[in-house]
């Protein structure tokens, strides 16, 4: 059975800060799944987070995950199961610090990623037959306790206007799930609201991967 997670005592954090671009060599795929990532001189330990930029393996572009089982220039995506990915030819990995904590979200709400559908139907088929094809980019959009001081505010207007893409990082306290998520920003920390009612700004995430989630 499920367990059952409320939006209290959840810990957000966008990205701080990003390492320099790495070039990876070889990424594989053993047959339980694990996916290895071969960078020489990555210097990333267990634990850390890195964003994956890859040609080829597409699964895994512009996504960020845990390091697990460091040997030299090798290392685990944490939980990723590559099994019926597509073969790495390129890429890079950057290390991925979160130390800019968001501690005004009111709502978090999600979009987006449902898969265009195809219609393949031919003159013989007695009903329709659809394919999906490429899945629309995922959009978050938070309501945010207006406040032009906060120091999470100021960077995410920051981000905006430099149309930077940023990692960011939810920790909920029942468990300690992770989700992981990286995109471009929109923040104009304009203030929103109705008379009497509390002032709000909106900001608005665009993904530019997949997410990813840890149970802990």
């Amino acid at each position: 059975m499920a367990t059952p997670i409320i939006w209290k005592n959840v810990a957000v954090a966008m990205q701080s800060a990003i390492g320099n671009a790495v070039t990876i060599t070889a990424v594989s795929v053993a047959t339980d799944g694990t996916i290895t990532v071969t960078a020489s001189g990555h210097g990333t330990q267990a634990g850390d987070f890195v964003l994956i930029e890859a040609a080829g393996m597409t699964e895994i572009n512009k996504r960020i995950f845990r390091v697990a089982n460091v040997v030299s220039a090798d290392f685990d995506l944490e939980g990723e199961d590559g099994t019926d990915y597509a073969t790495f030819t390129s890429g890079t990995l950057k290390e991925v610090t979160f130390g800019t904590s968001i501690a005004t979200m009111t709502t978090v709400n999600a979009g987006g990623g449902e898969p265009d559908q195809i219609d393949a139907t031919t003159i013989h088929d007695t009903q329709r037959v659809v394919l999906y094809g490429l899945p629309a980019a995922t959009s978050f959009t938070f309501d945010n306790i207006w406040d032009p001081a906060d120091a999470g505010l100021i960077a995410l207007k920051a981000a905006s206007q430099s149309q930077a893409e940023r990692g960011f990082k939810f920790t909920f306290g029942t468990g300690g799930r992770i989700f992981l998520f990286y995109g471009q920003v929109s923040a104009g920390l304009n203030p929103t609201g109705s008379a009497q009612g509390l002032v709000t700004t909106p900001v608005s995430i665009s993904a530019t991967g997949a997410s990813t989630t840890y149970a802990s």
